[in-house]
């Protein structure tokens, strides 16, 4: 819980207004404009974001590329970069509970959830010094006893990475981290909509006293900050974690410049709960995945499939645990389910209501409490007697929302899965473990839990199929995108050399 004095200390740091952070110094946008930061519980202003466009973009990247060709990063010793990754984690550690307020503050995401997601930040940057230190590593190949070839990685040049506001400093630290490590210099483009934590990050990363033009941030909107960004023809790499609609647009605007993109985009995940199941784990794991976060999370199970012998025990079970949920405050420690992010995505959400309504579905939702009117809350959502076909079992609502079907054998729920333009995640629950193996690999998505929640293994990739992306990131899988892999081909002995035009 955060105390009363802290609460007071850190509303004093909400009430200044936030800088671009561009070749190590906190400046103001070029053109002097600036973005209101809107409170999604009261939607009332925060404070004001300078509002970055093309030009600082072009000023970020200019420092970017300067510190990476002529700067000591890429070249440092590797000791010596670790020390400052290693610094980075430090200085967040310090900070975890101003983070965490901040974050609930600017994003509607409960205060117990925000804690959670910034310490797993400052393990981004340990994990990824460690992977660096240990598992960035070539491979030797000899040819007989004439050459030796081997391959070593080579840092890319400057990174642009935009993410997300839904957790947006863990996703911030989950790009920055291995592209730092990697030895890249890197330019973010937060979210317009909660730039606080990234201001944060910018704090702790000056404070770790990096070589200028290492690290950039340019808050601003996509259309213009973003767009700029992803054009710029000094910036080798773009990350992306958002909707399936930008990052299409991403990737055809980083073509003429042969960026290399990697994308994480949206999803619509199904979660299959069989008759077999243990029904209070899958349960839990059930109203866990789709409620926590405010529903606003990319892995939500939005779709669950219930096998047609426990849909009513597990229907009648969803409805008194949803009816619970405790709506509420963010910075209250307790709440369950906070406000969303604006009122343009609460509008969305609801629009959705009114869609499950007009497909014959049955939506049961709460009331929202007195005194909470003025914030964007939806109350924990059910769909029932939903079909495959509707809109709101194939459309990504990112809200707390749960779309609810069933299934009659393994065959047509695999087929009711699949049928959908996402493929992000997916979950499985069966005390038949054969079975979970055989569905998990039927299921097309990047990554499946059987009888397990959405537990993360920094080791292991994260990313999606179909619409829900292109690449992965996470363990050494993301030294794929933030490294060159060069192989260099040593001669060991005379070998024969064709001699053209010697007679």
């Amino acid at each position: 819980m955060v105390s009363t004095h802290e609460s007071v200390s850190f509303k004093h740091e909400t009430q200044k207004n936030i800088s671009l952070y561009i070749n190590g110094e906190f400046t103001p946008a070029s053109a002097g404009k600036t973005i209101k930061n809107m409170n999604p519980f009261t939607n009332e202003q925060i404070n004001e974001v300078a509002e970055g466009q093309s030009d600082d973009i072009n000023k970020a990247v200019a420092a970017a590329r300067e510190a990476f060709d002529h700067g000591p990063w890429k070249t440092m010793k590797l000791k010596k970069r670790m020390a400052y990754i290693y610094r980075i984690a430090d200085l967040i550690d310090e900070e975890i509970e101003k983070i965490a307020y901040l974050e609930a503050l600017d994003t509607g995401l409960p205060i117990s959830q925000t804690r959670n997601m910034v310490s797993r930040a400052s393990e981004n940057f340990r994990f990824y010094a460690r992977m660096v230190e240990s598992r960035l590593v070539g491979d030797a190949f000899q040819v007989d006893d004439e050459f030796i070839n081997y391959t070593i990685h080579a840092p890319v040049g400057v990174a642009g990475l935009i993410t997300p506001w839904n957790a947006p400093f863990m996703l911030e630290t989950w790009k920055v981290a291995p592209a730092l490590a990697t030895g890249n210099t890197v330019v973010l483009k937060p979210a317009e909509l909660s730039p606080l934590s990234a201001n944060l990050l910018a704090e702790v990363i000056h404070k770790a006293d990096l070589p200028k033009g290492v690290f950039n941030v340019v808050h601003g909107y996509g259309e213009t900050a973003g767009d700029a960004l992803v054009k710029h023809p000094d910036v080798q790499l773009i990350s992306f974690t958002g909707e399936t609609t930008t990052g299409s647009t991403i990737i055809k605007n980083s073509a003429d410049t042969l960026k290399s993109c990697s994308m994480e985009l949206g999803g619509k995940s199904p979660i299959i709960v069989f008759e077999d199941a243990d029904f209070d784990r899958a349960l839990d794991a059930c109203v866990w995945g789709i409620y926590s976060f405010n529903g606003e999370r990319c892995t939500a199970n939005s779709r669950l499939f219930l096998q047609e012998e426990i849909k009513d025990k597990f229907i009648d079970a969803l409805k008194i645990r949803v009816a619970n949920i405790k709506l509420g405050d963010p910075l209250d420690a307790d709440t369950e389910v906070g406000p969303l992010i604006d009122k343009g995505h609460f509008n969305k959400v609801k629009s959705y209501l009114e869609i499950a309504k007009e497909e014959g579905t049955e939506v049961i939702t709460g009331d929202i409490p007195i005194g909470f009117s003025e914030g964007n809350f939806v109350a924990p959502t059910l769909i029932l007697n939903a079909e495959n076909n509707m809109r709101v079992a194939q459309e990504e609502i990112f809200g707390p929302v749960l779309t609810v079907m069933t299934f009659r054998d393994e065959e047509e729920v695999i087929q009711m899965a699949n049928n959908v333009d996402y493929g992000l995640a997916g979950y499985v629950w069966t005390n038949d473990i054969k079975r979970g193996h055989r569905v998990a690999h039927k299921i097309e998505a990047g990554m499946l839990w059987v009888n397990a929640q959405n537990v993360r293994d920094l080791r292991t990739p994260f990313g999606g199929s179909k619409s829900s992306g292109i690449g992965r990131e996470g363990g050494h899988y993301g030294f794929d995108f933030y490294t060159e892999q060069k192989i260099i081909h040593v001669s060991i002995d005379e070998h024969r050399i064709q001699q053209f035009g010697n007679k």
